[in-house]
């Protein structure tokens, strides 16, 4: 906590009091306390890092002033139960999105056995996630469709040669990346395509192209995300700004993205309070792709999803570029909702996935990786540090130190 404007400070700390008064902690933001003074959550942050900080000051406060006066301990107590309470039990607005496919294609240039899609289709509708993202809308002027496996372009013929002509068991999602996506010509009508939901991946710099996607697919009738990659190296003011350009936009879901893996849990932490303060503002929902540089990516999506995000991305065993990300066996396994069951991930796991490890398919995290995601870096040079078979750690961090 920052040296205080004591006036402010004592403004905060009454309107948090008097909220308390009406309801339990857990049902308070700083938001609201924020617009019971009649300022932004940005000026409480400056002080207090999360609501428990506030709410422990004014513990703190309320003991030396009247040592008889128990009031604001036994709040501090209902909060800290209410916190375990709801540990224990679930949040029906979590989805959990599925993107084996389409981070695991980065792996293997998207050529899965056959039987592969439609197999982790069903694991998928039996273990109840949510959404299952099937690849990229890649421009095929670009890219060479006989260099790729048909999850890179994702033709609607593939997807319903996967999903049927039926009743949906999951909810089908793409990912159209800016600049290498022809949206306008690949992304048909909702009525004509088997798909759902359309993430737009972005840069922050990429923002206006995003929003026209935004827009495109939103005008055609798809649910639509906003990505927002690379958050770790972004300014703070880019990334309010983009955040206000995606609150503004149709857009259903501003993403969270740790590309490098780089982002540590009370970072994420910050990082959710800011991303809540546009989604509340226009009324949008929070969604968390975390990489696995350091063994974070879970432990970041947990962090998220206590911090009220909703929209939550997992890969069978953690397949993904580079380190992968969070593993969908350990994100079903902490969800307490009944409607989540692990064992079809396992089931998938044993007989598609191991195999593929098996013949030397690598993925997941390593040494290389690790220092990617410490030094806050893309990781193409630890991918073709591992393509390459190399042995020596050491020189490559001499690499990566010397780029500083």
């Amino acid at each position: 906590m920052r040296k205080p404007n004591t006036a402010l400070l004592e403004q905060i700390k009454a309107a948090a009091m008097e909220l308390l008064r009406e309801k339990e902690p857990s049902e308070i933001g700083m938001r609201d306390i924020a617009a019971k003074c009649g300022i932004t959550a940005a000026n409480i942050y400056h002080y207090y890092k999360n609501k428990d900080d506030l709410f422990a000051d004014i513990t703190t406060t309320d003991k030396s002033a009247d040592n008889n006066d128990n009031n604001s301990v036994n709040n501090r107590k209902r909060y800290e139960m209410k916190d375990i309470k709801e540990m224990m039990n679930y949040r029906a607005d979590i989805k959990v999105v599925d993107a084996t496919l389409r981070d695991g294609g980065l792996v293997n240039e998207f050529y899965f056995a056959d039987d592969f899609a439609k197999a982790l289709y069903e694991a998928n509708a039996k273990a109840g996630v949510d959404y299952m993202e099937f690849g990229y809308k890649a421009d095929k002027t670009m890219f060479d469709v006989n260099k790729f496996g048909p999850s890179k372009f994702c033709d609607d013929d593939y997807i319903r040669s996967v999903v049927g002509d039926g009743e949906r068991k999951v909810k089908v999602a793409v990912m159209a990346d800016v600049g290498r996506c022809n949206y306008k010509e690949d992304i048909h009508d909702r009525s004509e395509a088997p798909i759902d939901l359309v993430r737009v991946a972005t840069y922050l710099h990429q923002m206006p192209t995003a929003i026209d996607m935004i827009e495109d697919a939103h005008k055609k009738g798809y649910e639509t995300s906003c990505n927002i990659m690379a958050l770790s190296t972004g300014q703070e003011n880019d990334i309010k700004a983009a955040l206000d350009m995606a609150g503004r936009s149709p857009v259903d879901v501003i993403y969270i993205v740790d590309s490098y893996g780089s982002i540590y849990p009370e970072e994420m932490a910050r990082v959710c309070d800011m991303f809540g303060e546009f989604a509340a503002k226009y009324n949008k929902k929070l969604g968390i792709h975390a990489h696995d540089n350091q063994k974070l990516a879970f432990a970041n999506t947990i962090e998220c999803a206590g911090d009220g995000v909703d929209f939550l991305d997992a890969t069978y065993l953690s397949m993904g570029r580079g380190a992968g990300n969070c593993a969908m066996e350990l994100l079903l396994g902490f969800l307490k909702n009944p409607k989540y069951n692990t064992f079809p991930v396992l089931e998938f796991i044993e007989k598609h996935m191991m195999p593929m490890k098996e013949k030397g398919i690598v993925w997941g995290y390593d040494l290389q990786y690790l220092l990617t995601g410490q030094f806050n870096q893309h990781p193409r040079t630890a991918i073709a540090y591992t393509q390459n078979k190399r042995k020596d750690i050491t020189e490559y961090f001499k690499e990566l130190t010397s780029q500083e």
